[in-house]
């Protein structure tokens, strides 16, 4: 019988669920439902206007912690990352479908007018030349979008690899740095340096 998670790694944890050890998935389910919760909350104001109700969301965010659990390969990313790259992207499947908006990008994956609360300012702003013309405003397929955050993810260290991931989410300097258990002033010093990395690629 497990007595303390902390006694146990992630990479452990997800062995003996390997093994079909129910007691080992509900111990990771109470080390990172913190994480659950963050992201079901930044969905429930859109959920609620597609009348979709919290147990349903609730439902949907298990079903992608178990994906994370069966996909996760520890040499991609953490586990909390990539938890939540699992929980958010089924939400948003979820929301999609409801909206049965077919001809746009998912207004979560990647919010070019999000404002992220240290900056005051929209991704599509923090990404380009303040002097030039910003190149993500003219970006109209899914395609290019997705050739230039693999022009910044070729350029970023692994922890930067994590945070811009969690950025694309439209996740805070705060909430990355609860998500990735790191000090808010590692997080803010990461989104910097990935700042500053994306503005050179587009001037490039």
């Amino acid at each position: 019988m497990i007595v303390n998670y902390k006694e146990y790694s992630d990479s452990e944890l997800l062995n003996l669920i390997k093994e079909e050890s129910e007691e080992a998935k509900d111990i990771l389910y109470e080390k990172y439902k913190y994480i659950i919760g963050l992201i079901i909350k930044k969905y429930t104001m859109s959920a609620k206007m597609l009348n979709i109700e919290y147990n349903d969301l609730y439902q949907e965010a298990l079903l992608g912690f178990s994906d994370a659990i069966n996909r996760f390969d520890d040499a991609s990313s953490s586990f909390p990352t990539f938890i939540t790259i699992c929980v958010d992207r089924r939400l948003q499947v979820v929301l999609k479908k409801a909206s049965r908006l077919k001809n746009k990008l998912m207004n979560e994956s990647l919010s070019l007018e999000y404002v992220y609360e240290d900056d005051k300012q929209p991704l599509m702003d923090i990404l380009s030349d303040e002097n030039k013309n910003n190149p993500l405003l003219n970006l109209e397929m899914d395609e290019e979008v997705d050739s230039l955050i693999k022009k910044i993810n070729a350029n970023l260290s692994v922890k930067e690899k994590e945070v811009f991931a969690l950025m694309l989410k439209n996740y805070n300097y705060q909430e990355i740095a609860q998500i990735l258990n790191c000090q808010v002033k590692q997080i803010d010093n990461a989104m910097q340096r990935i700042k500053l990395k994306a503005k050179n690629i587009l001037k490039n």
